[in-house]
């Protein structure tokens, strides 16, 4: 009964929501500035189209837009600035009822009312040079501050060679976690193993992006830290230790529709002797490898990928572990638009498995969701979650916004 009430409850606030939503009016601040529909590069929002994915790569610009009115030059050649600063926002409040069985108190439903609340801004810095940021003014109930913040330089020499410098995820050319329709993650890019602190999410580093016009390749390569985005140490230095992290990723398209790609990411750490001094240190050496494949085709697509990772001392132990200890994660995302991209509904189906037997992790969920464009810049969301491992559910009602 107490689980009935709650449920419904959450649905009629959902309903009022969206009764009350067919009236907001707002559009974010790249729609804002060259006066198009989010549709034009989202379908539907966060998730990007493939003009979204030209219109990123060209540094958030639209270069046929472009008109020397739209800036302040004061008769300097050298001078393109923005007569507008480019400012938007995001809001996402979830609402959760799950079968929680953690300790000493379950807590069984919960109000995530916000989630997430960031403010971003993107836009031309100079001709062919673009910038993009966002700072998590709350996440999760803290401030997260800046997570994405880069600049972005296209098309260097007039190659078809990209450059950004700044932050941004290292899964970034796989998929991107915060364009994700579902509230599940994408869990193999955000495990660590042990006291490690390498994973694929934000880092700190250089990222160049090449394109093969001709066979439809693209080629990525990136050089990090490899300690994540935490604060600055004492010494006024980011990295933890001597070591920068790389990776690359070759992506070949096959026909129109289809997709066939392979990542690879090496790195080194130091992590702490385990009940040693705060002084001794281990050596820890992490490689990721695995392919990914995609397919779309009218109002399906899919997203595959497969990783390995193997760690040779993720615990920081005295003697190293005879063998290098391998996680494998799988993620498979199927997305259904029944009326295309103009359309108000979409569909996702979300596959995350995740073991590691030496590392005590085991994780295994599939999900279900389903969305409904109140508004281009408003989306509600409903979202059920099976998992597998521990035969547990778990339900989310969630209101996706950009203004």
């Amino acid at each position: 009964m107490r689980i009935t009430k709650i449920l419904s409850s959450l649905l009629l606030v959902v309903l009022v929501g969206s009764i009350y939503a067919q009236d907001a009016y707002g559009i974010p601040a790249f729609a804002r500035r060259y006066k198009i529909s989010c549709t034009t590069c989202h379908a539907p929002f966060p998730r990007l189209k493939a003009y979204g994915d030209e219109f990123a790569a060209a540094g958030f610009v639209i270069r046929e837009e472009e008109k020397e009115r739209d800036y302040i030059t004061g008769g300097d050649e050298t001078l393109w600035l923005n007569r507008t600063f480019q400012l938007g926002m995001r809001f996402d409040a979830w609402m959760m009822l799950d079968e929680d069985q953690t300790l000493p108190q379950s807590v069984d439903s919960d109000l995530q009312i916000p989630w997430g609340v960031k403010i971003l801004s993107g836009g031309a810095l100079t001709k062919n040079i673009g910038y993009y940021f966002y700072f998590y003014m709350a996440e999760r109930g803290e401030v997260a501050g800046i997570e994405d913040a880069y600049i972005h330089f296209d098309d260097i020499g007039g190659l078809p060679l990209d450059l950004m410098v700044g932050q941004f995820q290292t899964s970034d050319p796989l998929m991107k976690r915060e364009l994700r329709l579902s509230y599940e993650d994408y869990q193999v890019y955000k495990q660590t193993v042990g006291v490690s602190q390498i994973n694929l999410t934000y880092d700190r580093g250089l990222m160049a992006v090449y394109g093969i016009e001709s066979t439809g390749t693209d080629l990525v390569g990136f050089l990090v830290n490899g300690n994540g985005k935490g604060e600055a140490a004492a010494n006024r230095k980011f990295d933890g230790d001597r070591y920068k992290n790389y990776g690359f990723r070759v992506n070949q398209g096959i026909g129109e529709f289809a997709s066939l790609g392979g990542y690879f990411y090496q790195g080194l750490e130091n992590l702490p002797l385990a009940g040693g001094t705060p002084l001794e240190w281990r050596q820890n050496e992490v490689r990721y490898f695995g392919p990914d494949f995609s397919l779309g085709a009218g109002p399906l697509s899919f997203t595959g990928q497969y990783m390995i990772r193997q760690d040779s001392n993720p615990m920081g132990l005295n003697n190293e572990p005879a063998e290098k200890i391998e996680t494998t994660g799988m993620i498979g995302e199927l997305v259904y638009l029944p009326a295309g991209d103009d359309g108000r509904h979409a569909f996702v189906l979300l596959y995350n498995d995740l073991e590691s037997k030496d590392a005590g992790i085991a994780y295994r969920t599939v999900s279900f969701g389903s969305s409904y464009l109140v508004a281009r810049n408003l989306r509600l969301h409903f979202e059920y979650t099976r998992d597998l491992e521990n035969e547990l559910n778990r339900g989310v009602f969630g209101i996706v916004s950009g203004f």
